[in-house]
């Protein structure tokens, strides 16, 4: 697996499935989840709360409406809308969606700091926990996967971790 650091709008990725750490009731109100649908368009959150309830550790695929993705891999890191979670939350969320990426043959995923935004993990400890997750993914697919965000702190953790893993 090739991994890439992309400091990027998330919704512009050109890639097969972009990861939404979502919640378990498929209501895209907030962070990378509002950004997604809001460019992506309603039909987004529409299926994915036909799919709910999602339980913290596994995944469904939407959809991507208007955006440049194909699909959307949904993977909660938390039970409700806002909350506050813990880092093996993390851990599952990135492991579900790698899995879903396997399982649906996708090659290029987009993949933003899962849990470090509405779900308040540590930005560092949630580095190290996805590139943890992505490093144990022993599946060929996908082939590549971009650690995408806006915010410097998440990607500089980001580098961190990767550098750390590999040193």
């Amino acid at each position: 697996m090739q991994i890439h650091l992309a400091k990027s709008d998330i919704t512009e990725m050109p890639v097969d499935a972009i990861v939404n750490p979502a919640n378990s009731l498929g209501i895209m109100g907030g962070g990378v989840s509002a950004a997604l649908s809001r460019k992506g368009g309603p039909t987004i959150q529409r299926e994915a709360m036909s799919l709910a309830p999602i339980a913290v550790g596994a995944a469904v695929v939407t959809n991507a409406g208007h955006l440049w993705a194909k699909r959307i891999i949904h993977a909660p890191t938390m039970e409700e809308p806002g909350i506050k979670i813990g880092i093996e939350n993390v851990r599952r969320a990135t492991r579900a969606a790698l899995i879903a990426a396997a399982r649906h043959g996708f090659d290029l995923i987009a993949l933003p700091g899962m849990g470090t935004g509405l779900g308040g993990v540590d930005p560092a400890d949630a580095a190290r926990a996805i590139v943890d997750e992505l490093r144990a993914h022993r599946q060929p697919k996908p082939a590549v996967v971009y650690l995408v965000d806006i915010n410097d702190e998440i990607l500089s953790c980001l580098e961190e971790a990767l550098r750390l893993a590999v040193g």
